[in-house]
């Protein structure tokens, strides 16, 4: 049976080769609005997609806590965006720090394990917002550097960016950067480019998770 569900998992990077392919030699740059949850889960992401977007990072993660994290990653990415040479135009905006939105979201799923439907809700409000950037802007593309994560769900991910897609005028860029060693040139880039790097994804419960798991 489990062989049976990954052979019907939905083959994201091979979408967007597709896509890529299609826009490749276009009479205008294509706009994309990127959430980014870091800079080195950016860094490879910004390296691929500046060959063929124009592209606006959106910074958009009111799971960070305590605010002084927050901060410090937004930081790092907008000086990741300085001193990276890329192709295309790449331009930073920062939504508002709601950690009571987050909260909100997670309530009741508190104590769910990691990548779980506390995940889902939180991935869904980020893609929300990313989304309404998008149509803010009149951008063509909306997307998100998570799938890059091996930690993270690249089919759900996609799934929710879907559905988010229907109700708004921005289409959801399929992906899974992880693939075609993705994830190991984040890691090259990070080390290139001196990157803080954390080792949990910023909420106080996949936190609380990362410590007993030390323990």
């Amino acid at each position: 049976m489990k062989a049976s569900q990954n052979s019907q998992k939905t083959n994201y990077q091979r979408l967007l080769d597709r896509k890529l392919e299609a826009l490749r030699g276009g009479e205008r740059v294509p706009t994309l609005l990127l959430h980014a949850c870091c800079a080195p889960c950016s860094s490879y992401v910004l390296e691929y997609l500046s060959e063929y977007f124009a592209i606006t990072v959106l910074f958009y993660n009111p799971n960070i806590e305590p605010e002084e994290e927050y901060r410090a990653r937004a930081e790092e990415l907008r000086r990741l965006i300085r001193e990276m040479p890329l192709r295309n135009e790449v331009t930073y905006v920062e939504g508002a720090y709601e950690p009571e939105k987050f909260h909100a979201a997670a309530a009741g799923y508190e104590d769910a394990p990691e990548g779980g439907a506390r995940c889902a809700r939180c991935f869904r409000l980020r893609l929300q917002e990313a989304a309404e950037y998008a149509d803010r802007l009149g951008l063509d593309y909306f997307t998100t550097t998570l799938t890059i994560s091996p930690l993270k769900n690249a089919q759900l991910l996609n799934r929710i960016g879907e559905q988010t897609a229907e109700s708004h005028s921005a289409a959801f860029l399929p992906s899974d950067f992880k693939k075609r060693g993705g994830y190991q040139r984040s890691i090259e880039l990070s080390r290139e480019y001196d990157l803080y790097r954390q080792n949990f994804c910023g909420c106080i419960y996949s936190k609380s998770a990362m410590k007993r798991q030390s323990l």
